[in-house]
Order: C-alpha cells, then structure tokens, then sequence
C-alpha cells in the first residue's frame, strides 16, 4: 500500500511539473509504444499462447496490429489534436476572442481486459498519452504472462515517472480505487463496472465503462454466393476472434425460420473447413481462457431444454478447457443462454416468422454493444438504423468497425458509455477548457434616461446577427436620435 501511494505521489508530481503537456514527450512515448511491440512480437505471441492459446495470426490481427496502427494514426495527428479551435462569439462580445483548449485530465486508471490482453491494455494508454495525462495501467490477472510482459517491459521502454504498470486481481484493484483519480477507463464486465462506478462516484470522477452485452445478427434472405460470403463473415467473426470471448463478437442469429436449414448446413460446412470437426483437433481457435470460464460457458448446456436444440457440436476438451463450435437453433428464450451474454464458442439461431420481426427482438433486450445487419434492402437498412439503438450498426460484415480509427467505439446503456479509437481516444482523456479574450476598448456608456431602450435594442440585434441593424442603430445613436429602433 505504501509503495502504490508512492507510485501516485510521483505521477502526480510528474503531471504538476508539465512534463507530458509538450507535444515531443507524447510523441516520444507514442514512438516508444511501437518499438515496444515492434521489437517484442515474438514474447507477446509466446505471451497470447499461454494464456488464451492464441495462433500467430490472430495474435498480429487483433493484438500487435490494433496497438501499431493505434499509435501510428496517434503520432500523424497529434499536434492537429493538441491545436487550440477558434470558438465564434456573438457580436454582442466584441472586441472579443473566443478558443477551445485541449487539456489532460491528469493521473488517470486504465483497467485492462483479459480477452485482449495487449491490445485493451495499450490503446487506452495511446489516447491517455495522446492527451497528455500521467497514467496507471492495471492488466487482467486472468492473462498473467501477458500482465507479466507488460509489468516487465513497459519501463525499458516508457517514461517510469509517468506512466506505471500495477500488476494485480481483484484486492489491488481495490486499493487503486481507493484513490482519487482525474479519469477512470474500464474494460470488463457489468458487474465490476458497477463496482468502478461507486468508487468513482466518491470522488465525483469521470469514467468510461468498454462493457459488452449480447451482439445480435439480422440476416435477411440471400441466395448463392451472398449467402455463402454472409456465412464465412459470421463464422469468422464469430469464432475467430477469441473463440466468441469478445465484448463485440457475435451472440446468436436471427433469421427467416424458412432460411435456418441451409443456413445450418452452410455453417456447419465452414466451421470445419476454418477450425475443424472434433474437438481435440481443433485449428486455429483460442481456448477458454480458464477452469472458471469454461465451467461457466458449459454449464449453459447442461439445461435440457438447451442441449436438446444443439444441432451441431457440443463436445468438451476439459483437460485443454476447449469447447467445441457449437450451434443452436431456438433454444427457449428464457433460459440463460439467451438472457446473458456468452462470451464463448456458442450460437443460437433464433427463427423468425419474418426478417422485419428481428427490430422488435432486439429492443426488446438491453441495448447491445454492436448490431450485425446482412440484408441489401435500403429500407430495411434505414429501418434497422433509425428503430434499434446499440453502440455501433455493421452491415455486412462482422466486427471491423473496431479497425477503423475514424469510428467511435464505444456502448450505450448497458453495453457501457465513453468512446475512444483515434481522436475519440484523445477526446476521452481530455478537457475541452473554453478560453475567452476581451478588449478593455469600446465601452459605451449611458448619457440619458433613453440609453435603457438603446442598450435592449442594442442586445437583441446582437443576439440574432443582425449586423446591418446593429450598425444603423449606432449611427444613429452617434448623430443623437434617442429614438432608434
């Protein structure tokens, strides 16, 4: 406990002292990201494997190159984001001069993730840094070589007096909340992230919650190769990243109850030609990243209700806590399958009676972090933008939305709220300070009982702009006509 409240003695210190407000700090620091990446891919691949049974390739996609494109994006627009915007004033201020001030919050908490170990724990830092904050970096225990490597290597590479990695479960997560923080930036769960809220709520501070919730797909009705290019996305967006332990993975389908054969067959038929068709063979797809997830992920089976509407799957592998892709078509919507998120290699197939029905599905649950849309109508597209609420909206693909730097990412409702990614990152970690300038010149001042009318009139064309009718009433004021209008 002491050694933590030394930790923060020195951020904060180091923040008073105006060290990371300069614009060559941040960017070093950015550039000190990328080499940290760069020039330890082959740990962090070792790192990702121990802890989720990451491949190489997914381990690059989701993980090294979500945290080099991060930084690069950041280093090439810095200083546009650290540039003071002109704020247009009304007349009625002039002589005056209005700007927008970008400032950091401070010391700020970030919280990673264990499903994405890297790549949730050092793209919030980017924004922090960007902003020109002091940071604390607490990692998943959950994914320990990977909190390992971070707590190891983030010194040799970053300011130690300004950014610090605090390795730790659940008590050290504890004591940091204890503190005073400037900004809180959480990835996790619903249930820690009220805990989060009521300690920042002690202290009145600002927090971003990355939660989850469950993803839906609307797939309308397609035939050949659409069909086909529909299905390869949703199973490559569904197991590919993390095995379904993803806050914006895939949750269950909603399709035309006449579409759902052939949807299954196709399924099936691409599930093993990605990641194969038993259990202790399995290809290119993470395990369940431990003896607590993987009970929790089977037991959503082990109703009988729930395993009777398998149609695919099911097997276990509980020795390499591996469970197989599986699907299901209607499982009961009451059972716990469908009530909380998964977080796992499961998908449901909900059938619908028709597409349009899938609208009224989703509004009927929480609000999701990502909805999934696979249709070409134009009407239904604007139907499904303008009825459902949810983070983000893809159609057409899964899960890319989070690549793209000039998207916000980020939940609504119980999917969480905040963004970041890119500028939104910066913006997070920043206080937009709003800096007025005034003249001690053009003062007028009151001669006679009619100045009370002049100075309403005067007040009223200011506040709507109109300047011709603001100049005509000083004219006339200057030639002494107290009845100007």
């Amino acid at each position: 406990m002491e050694g933590l409240q030394l930790s923060l003695a020195e951020l904060h210190q180091t923040f008073r002292g105006g060290k990371t407000r300069g614009v060559e700090w941040r960017k070093s620091q950015l550039q000190a990201i990328i080499n940290l990446i760069t020039e330890n891919e082959a740990q962090i691949f070792e790192a990702l494997h121990q802890d989720l049974g990451k491949h190489p390739v997914e381990a690059y996609r989701d993980e090294i190159g979500i945290v080099k494109k991060s930084a690069d994006h950041s280093l090439l627009h810095i200083e546009k984001w650290m540039a003071q915007k002109k704020g247009w004033l009304p007349l009625l201020l002039f002589p005056a001069s209005g700007q927008v001030l970008p400032e950091p919050f401070g010391t700020v908490l970030i919280i990673g993730s264990w499903n994405f170990p890297i790549s949730l724990a050092l793209d919030p830092v980017i924004g922090a840094i960007s902003a020109g904050n002091t940071v604390v970096l607490k990692p998943s225990e959950l994914a320990p070589a990977c909190s390992s490597f971070l707590h190891r290597k983030v010194p040799l590479y970053l300011d130690n007096e300004a950014i610090k990695v605090i390795p730790g479960g659940s008590e050290v997560a504890e004591q940091l909340l204890q503190h005073r923080w400037d900004k809180i930036f959480f990835t996790g769960s619903p249930r820690v992230a009220r805990i989060i809220m009521s300690a920042a709520a002690k202290h009145l501070t600002p927090v971003t919650l990355e939660l989850g919730g469950k993803c839906p797909v609307i797939l309308d009705s397609f035939s050949g190769s659409d069909l086909q290019v529909a299905v390869k996305r949703i199973v490559g967006g569904k197991w590919g990243p993390c095995a379904g332990q993803a806050c914006i993975g895939v949750d269950y389908v909603l399709v035309q109850q006449k579409d759902a054969p052939v949807l299954v067959e196709l399924l099936k038929n691409c599930i093993k030609k990605f990641y194969g068709d038993e259990v202790d063979k399995l290809q290119n797809i993470c395990r369940i990243v431990n003896k607590h997830h993987f009970e929790r992920v089977r037991n959503l089976l082990k109703d009988p209700s729930v395993s009777a509407s398998i149609v695919y799957g099911g097997s276990v592998d509980c020795k390499n806590l591996m469970i197989e892709p599986t699907i299901l078509v209607d499982p009961p919507l009451n059972s716990e399958i469908m009530t909380e998120e998964i977080f796992g290699p499961l998908l449901p197939i909900i059938t619908l009676d028709k597409i349009e029905e899938s609208i009224d599905f989703i509004n009927e649950r929480p609000k999701p972090l990502a909805i999934y849309a696979f249709t070409k109508c134009k009407r239904f597209k604007e139907r499904i933008m303008q009825e459902t609420s949810s983070g983000s909206l893809t159609f057409n693909d899964i899960m890319i939305q989070f690549l793209c730097d000039a998207l916000p990412f980020g939940g609504v409702g119980e999917s969480g709220f905040g963004r970041y990614h890119g500028k939104y990152s910066f913006d997070t970690f920043s206080h937009e300070k709003a800096i007025l300038q005034r003249s001690f010149f053009l003062e007028l001042e009151p001669r006679y009982p009619p100045w009370n009318d002049f100075k309403l009139d005067f007040i009223k064309l200011a506040y709507n702009f109109n300047y011709f009718g603001l100049l005509l009433l000083l004219l006339r004021r200057m030639m002494g006509r107290s009845d100007a209008k």
